[in-house]
């Protein structure tokens, strides 16, 4: 993640809700569409990281945590040969098969909250979102259902295989946005079983 998704963008973007931020490495990019940035990590070592890196930003705020249809604890299954890129709540599947090199041997407990009641109590007009969170991404949609209305674009790995155990396929997450008038308008398959989907307000 991810492609240029500039040439698609035709509505003004007031701000970026990115899920699974990491390290931040799409910040450049992105900040090009927008300077205001809501950015959520739930990895401790790579929230402190990144925090270290834009936490002084102006109009980037950074939040440690997961995002998820309900508020809970959960295990997230870790690496760190991909530098914690391929961690996920979901226990790898095909993954291990796809990337042998990449084995998942910690965990971590990590705070899922529901983003609806996070910009309820931290309002904002942000209307485009980032998803990046290793197959949990339905889950994290079920979680938006209010932030779902005002969002133009959607930016959105997906998968057409099963990486990781129980993963959302492409198709799930279509039926679902198209609930919220989304309709996906660009696929790139980089990852050949996975990749990232553009998704626009029609």
């Amino acid at each position: 993640m991810l492609f240029d998704i500039a040439p698609f963008i035709k509505k003004p973007i007031n701000g970026i809700i990115q899920i699974g931020a990491h390290l931040g490495n799409e910040y450049e990019t992105l900040k090009q569409i927008s300077p205001n940035f809501l950015m959520f990590e739930p990895q401790k070592r790579i929230y402190e990281k990144l925090n270290k890196k834009l936490g002084s930003t102006e109009n980037v705020t950074i939040v440690n945590a997961a995002l998820g249809s309900e508020k809970k604890k959960a295990v997230m299954y870790t690496e760190q040969v991909n530098q914690g890129q391929s961690s996920s709540i979901l226990p790898p599947a095909l993954h291990l098969l796809q990337y042998p090199t990449i084995q998942f041997n910690d965990a971590e407990e990590v705070d899922v909250i529901i983003l609806d009641e996070y910009v309820k109590e931290n309002p904002n007009n942000y209307n485009l979102m980032t998803l990046d969170v290793q197959g949990y991404e339905l889950e994290v949609l079920k979680g938006c259902k209010t932030v779902l209305k005002q969002v133009d674009y959607i930016l959105c790995e997906v998968n057409r295989a099963e990486l990781y155990l129980g993963c959302a396929m492409i198709e799930q997450i279509d039926e679902f946005l198209k609930e919220y008038n989304f309709e996906r308008n660009t696929t790139s398959w980089d990852g050949h079983t996975w990749g990232d989907a553009l998704y626009i307000k029609v």
